[in-house]
């Protein structure tokens, strides 16, 4: 550290004189006259102090970021108040006074001076209510639990302090609780709690608060508490839950963001976090606070305009509250889904929010750094005088102490850095607060009477087949619970929509569907608030709806999703294929393992909103319909593999691992069969699995309550089914299908791998070779791919009775087509209807039994294009087949696929396919060698 330059004649005057009145004796030293001529503060404490000079010409000492104990080695219970005041007092002047010399003399990292600031204000406050508590236990005896420990009274830090980011010169907001309401033991009396734990309270705020010949700790506010000062000063935990649950306010909401527990952190501290949670963050996304700060950005406005506030760098437009009011209006927006989002540091949500990607690291970084700037700015003003300000100096004196430190020639300068950092700072709080809403534009004044009136017909350019589903929307309006609140928003959001759907010509489905979607949402006045708020994710959501059917129903049933719709760059832009694994692991990196519950909703709320940014990029054209298969069957893998991790940690912590595996060598594998085997997962497919595992069952594992290898594997994929087909309040998973395990639905829920082979070279039906053509390991380590695919490699290409197999594949066929075809005479059913998909699957599968004895490069991939390509190159099919084949394919899932977004089933009429149908047809009797 190096002291700063020579201060200005007249600082440097200043700083003198007062130098040499302290230190006569000494020679002048330009670090400590500097300080004296910055700080009137600085020359209080060293007149009061002279010794801490000692101190501050220590370059050990003032390295250090140390926060004793001011009572170290002394018994509270003989310590009286008096002695108590004065240690708090001369102690908080020891240290302020260090901290005044690292930032006005050393230049010290602005977030490192507030930082030590609040440890140092953390000791002080819980050496407080040691002190008080050991008093008042003394004549009264203490509260203990059911361990017989005692109770200590909690104490809440709110604000800065609880974001540990105090100011320089700051009251602190506090409020007090304890855990159970218990009588007092072992004093001259009894007490009843409350009257215990007030009486605390009411010497802790004196010991902190009150004014003495060494002046003052800290200027204590309890106004942030219940009921405000017409309520107890402190309140049990049980209190405090009924009071925020049944009466918290928004702005106690806000408030309570940063509220954080001061002293060690005990058991007690837990339960105290988890029963104010549910007040402040929501478990969905809640745009509501966005309206709620904004009027309280609009109050703060007022009372600085009323007050005739100007050069305030807290409260004028682009001040610190701005900052503040982004970051945690994000927060507490975010935070219910997002828990690292739930921290009282500012810079820490801040860094999150770009972690997240709901900030971008640009603008973070300016917010950041302006904030610190006017943090800056604000430590200095208050170091001057120990006063609380924010307040530009108009003084000449501290005007030129301020240039000074901002290494301005002038203030006018300072003032121009300022107001550009300001600015900056007030632009990104218009994009994320903003201001109220702009009303509907009159000549729009026709929706709202629409809305208002239930009548179509008053539009410009009226849809006719919107009238009915207005009026059931209406008409359920009657019967459901809507908040004041959400009927104000809703009032203004529907002439919104309705010029939405106007712009795009919506159907009356499609209206229909929208009117669905915020049935399913009207009495949660959050998700009304985000439409309404962000007019770019209601334009967002009626394309889409206007798109596909799929989606809408989507998002109806899941209306967290509306939350994707806000930022149209991430929603049309699906996760590249090789990232869904690494994004999932991110993803539970933020989820608490040990949180069931909430593992299972965030696997769900993974899948659904990657297929939502998937069929957006479908929807609209962005993926084609092979891409849309492959990105639904990479996020499935991804889903698979983070269900296998979690459920080997839930096994492992009740029975221990079997021997000879750990996180990356289980011993457990996952086989897919059907469309995920053959990259081709729709978006309600269910899953094809198989579980093996490579243990003899007969060692144990190695926990306390162990049991054999085969049955932690069995247990395992029982886990896993559970993870996957228990329906939540966000659905299931997906739908696992385990029925192609070797003996079908009665064999072992996981066999060893070595048995299925078996089974597979001595009891396995031809049909179950077919499914084997579509199968691959997703999930496994290397040793077990490699033997899987020796093993399909070996069955695959055994010598196999050539009419037999064509009797088996067709007799199958046939006995498919008669119980699951739903075609007629005018409608084709795509799938399996004669010259339809699956005709094409077995066709595929007949080519590689028939072929791979011979030709084993036919068994190299799974999904049937590729199967197809290869059977044509190794001469099994002529070119012309193979095309026409593969073009019938592509044809039928594509629409399909389009169905399938709108809900409409797998029918299509005949003449739409003839030309691929005649074709398929006749490939299968050509390959077939069958007559006509």
């Amino acid at each position: 550290m190096t002291p700063g330059e020579q201060l200005p004649t007249a600082l440097h005057g200043l700083g003198s004189e007062r130098f040499f009145q302290l230190y006569p004796e000494l020679p002048a030293n330009e670090l400590i006259i500097n300080l004296l001529g910055l700080s009137d503060f600085a020359w209080r404490c060293l007149q009061s102090q002279p010794q801490l000079i000692e101190m501050l010409l220590s370059d050990t000492q003032m390295s250090l970021r140390d926060s004793p104990n001011p009572f170290q080695d002394l018994n509270l219970t003989e310590v009286d108040e008096a002695q108590c005041h004065k240690i708090l007092r001369r102690y908080r002047e020891r240290y302020w006074l260090k901290v005044a010399c690292l930032d006005l003399c050393y230049s010290n990292d602005i977030a490192d001076s507030i930082g030590y600031i609040s440890a140092l204000a953390d000791q002080l406050i819980d050496s407080a209510n040691n002190w008080a508590f050991a008093q008042v236990a003394q004549i009264n005896g203490q509260p203990f639990d059911e361990q017989q420990q005692p109770l200590a009274m909690l104490v809440l830090g709110m604000g800065k302090l609880g974001g540990q980011e105090l100011n320089y010169s700051s009251d602190i907001d506090l409020i007090f609780s304890y855990p159970r309401s218990v009588k007092t033991q072992g004093g001259r009396r009894s007490l009843e709690a409350q009257v215990f734990y007030t009486k605390v309270a009411q010497k802790l705020i004196a010991a902190l608060n009150q004014t003495t010949v060494d002046g003052q700790v800290f200027r204590v506010d309890m106004r942030l508490r219940p009921f405000g000062e017409s309520g107890p000063l402190v309140m049990s935990f049980n209190a405090m839950e009924d009071y925020y649950q049944d009466q918290g306010r928004e702005w106690e909401r806000y408030a309570m963001l940063k509220g954080r527990l001061i002293g060690p952190q005990t058991g007690y501290c837990d339960e105290f976090y988890q029963l104010l949670k549910p007040f402040v963050y929501r478990r969905y996304i809640d745009f509501s606070v966005i309206e709620s700060l904004r009027k309280m950005k609009q109050m703060i406005a007022q009372e600085v305009r009323r007050k005739r506030l100007t050069n305030n760098i807290k409260l004028g437009a682009g001040g610190i509250r701005e900052v503040e009011f982004v970051v945690q209006a994000l927060q507490m927006v975010r935070g219910g889904r997002e828990a690292n989002l739930q921290t009282q540091s500012l810079q820490k949500a801040l860094a999150e929010l770009v972690n997240i990607q709901v900030i971008g690291a640009d603008e973070a970084k300016l917010l950041r750094h302006n904030y610190l700037f006017l943090r800056r700015v604000e430590q200095y003003l208050q170091i001057f005088a120990d006063q609380q300000t924010q307040t530009l100096p108009d003084d000449a004196l501290s005007q030129q102490r301020l240039n000074y430190l901002l290494e301005q020639s002038d203030f006018s300068a300072s003032l121009a850095q300022i107001n550009d950092i300001m600015a900056g700072i007030h632009s990104e709080f218009e994009q994320v607060i903003g201001y109220e809403s702009e009303p509907v534009d009159p000549c729009e004044s026709a929706f709202i009477s629409a809305w208002e009136h239930t009548d179509i017909s008053v539009l410009t350019d009226p849809n006719d087949a919107w009238q009915i589903p207005l009026e059931d929307f209406k008409a359920r309006l009657t019967k459901t619970k809507i908040g004041h609140r959400g009927r104000d928003i809703l009032d203004k959001l529907m002439p919104l929509m309705l010029k939405q759907l106007s712009d795009s010509q919506a159907s009356g489905d499609v209206f229909s569907m929208i009117c669905q979607v915020l049935s399913k949402v009207i009495s949660r006045t959050a998700y009304l608030e985000l439409l309404f708020e962000n007019q770019g994710a209601l334009k967002q959501l009626v394309s889409l709806c206007c798109h596909s059917k799929w989606i809408g129903e989507h998002i109806s049933r899941y209306p967290i999703l509306l939350d994707e719709l806000i930022d149209p760059a991430v929603l049309y832009k699906p996760t590249p294929l090789t990232a869904y694994k690494d994004e999932i692991r991110q993803y539970f990196l933020r989820i608490d393992s040990a949180d069931l519950e909430q593992q299972m909703e965030a696997l769900r709320q993974f899948k659904q909103t990657h297929q939502l940014r998937i069929a957006a990029a479908d929807a609209t054209g962005v993926l084609d319909v092979m891409k849309v298969s492959d990105h639904l069957t990479a996020l499935a893998e991804a889903i698979v593999e983070q269900a296998v991790n979690l459920a080997w940690q839930q096994m492992a912590q009740r029975f221990g691992i079997p021997p000879n595996t750990d996180e990356e060598h289980k011993g457990f594998a996952v086989i897919a069969y059907g469309k995920t085997g053959g990259f081709e997962v729709g978006y309600d497919s269910d899953l094809d699995l198989v579980f093996v595992h490579n243990s003899d069952g007969s060692e144990q594992t190695n926990g306390t309550k162990a049991i054999d290898s085969r049955q932690f594997y069995l247990k395992l994929a029982q886990r896993l089914m559970h993870l996957f087909n228990t329906r939540t309040a966000s659905g299931i998973l997906y739908e696992l299908d385990t029925r192609l395990r070797p003996e079908g639905a009665s064999g072992l829920m996981a066999i060893n791998l070595e048995s299925f082979n078996h089974y597979q070279q001595t009891q396995a039906w031809t049909w179950e070779h077919q499914a084997l053509v579509r199968s691959r390991m997703i999930f496994g380590q290397p040793e077990l791919q490699q033997r899987f695919a020796q093993i399909r490699l070996g069955i695959l290409c055994q010598q196999r009775d050539p009419q037999k197999l064509k009797e088996d594949v067709i007799i199958m066929r046939e006995k498919m087509r008669t119980h699951l075809a739903k075609g007629n005479d005018i409608e084709f059913d795509l799938k399996q209807d004669t010259g339809g998909i699956a005709d094409i699957e077995f066709l595929t599968q007949y080519l590689v039994l028939d072929n791979a004895y011979s030709l084993e490069q036919l068994t190299t991939y799974s999904d049937n294009v590729r199967i197809l390509t290869d059977a044509a190159r190794l001469g099994c099919i002529s070119d012309e087949i193979k095309e026409g084949l593969i073009t019938a394919y592509i044809d039928y899932r594509s629409r399909y696929h389009v169905l399938s977004l709108d809900q409409q089933g797998r029918c299509v009429t005949k003449a739409e396919f003839a030309k691929d149908i005649a074709f398929v047809t006749q490939a299968w009797q050509q390959i077939f060698e069958l007559s006509a």
